[in-house]
């Protein structure tokens, strides 16, 4: 039943795209609203909760100190990870990570990563022994599609209230003492769309995205720097549908920076 139920839905997703239109009333181009909630989590070096529509996600950063890579032996690191829990649709499963949380969890971290918006030399402790390594995991608590972008704004606003933890002699961290503060030169933003019946969409919920013949998502900074992009699915994008995108992520970038500019 439920799949009879899908199959109906996703067709009649596809019928409205022709003409322009959206299940939920949006134009092809609006992306949902989106609430911000952070610093809840007290033994976070951050956290957030991110709404975008009915998709709810949560994250937290730890730092925790490491041996520095040795192709980069005065750097430290960050690592991004996603969790699709099963209370938030009934796609996900548990058990180990699956390729869809793999991949969004990589599409996060390249688009923070690729901006160069953390200088990975000042999280050094001691050249080539260690460093400090920023780890964030966001868990999807409620989903109708496009975790990509709400992990993205989460992962990034826990960055964004980062600190650095304090170490004794014998480099253990001091629980609740603190050295300062992750330093951000960007603000990269993720911005999703997918393609539904030949027309572009921004933002996709879960029913939007299992009709879409191709997705798109393209990190963008407030200085007109592309960080990283991700194309997903089997279908195409026309050089033309592509540059559309991209002009359009960038004043996306521009709204979603302003509102969490304000935290």
């Amino acid at each position: 039943m439920r799949s009879t139920i899908l199959e109906y839905e996703i067709s009649k997703v596809v019928e409205m795209a022709k003409e322009g239109k959206r299940l939920d009333g949006r134009k092809a181009d609006e992306m949902r609203k989106l609430t911000i909630e952070t610093g809840f989590a007290g033994n976070a070096e951050g956290s957030a909760r991110v709404r975008l529509g009915e998709t709810e996600v949560v994250a937290g950063l730890k730092m925790l100190t490491g041996v520095p890579y040795p192709d980069s032996p005065n750097e430290g690191s960050i690592s991004i990870g996603a969790e699709l829990l099963p209370l938030a649709n009934p796609d996900y499963e548990s058990g180990p990570p699956s390729m869809v949380e793999v991949e969004i969890g990589r599409v996060v971290d390249r688009g923070i990563r690729e901006s160069k918006a953390i200088d990975f030399s000042k999280l050094c402790i001691r050249e080539g022994e260690l460093s400090w390594i920023g780890f964030i995991d966001f868990y999807a608590i409620n989903s109708d599609g496009n975790i990509f972008d709400a992990g993205a704004i989460a992962a990034l606003l826990c960055f964004m209230q980062g600190k650095i933890p304090k170490l004794d002699e014998k480099d253990k961290i001091i629980k609740g003492e603190f050295t300062g503060k992750l330093e951000l030169k960007r603000l990269p933003i993720l911005t999703t769309f997918v393609k539904v019946g030949g027309t572009i969409l921004l933002d996709p919920t879960y029913i939007e995205e299992k009709a879409a013949e191709a997705r798109f998502s393209v990190s963008t900074t407030e200085d007109g720097f592309m960080a990283a992009m991700q194309k997903g699915i089997g279908g195409s994008f026309k050089a033309g549908e592509i540059d559309e995108m991209i002009e359009k992520a960038f004043e996306v970038g521009k709204g979603v920076r302003a509102k969490i500019s304000k935290l």
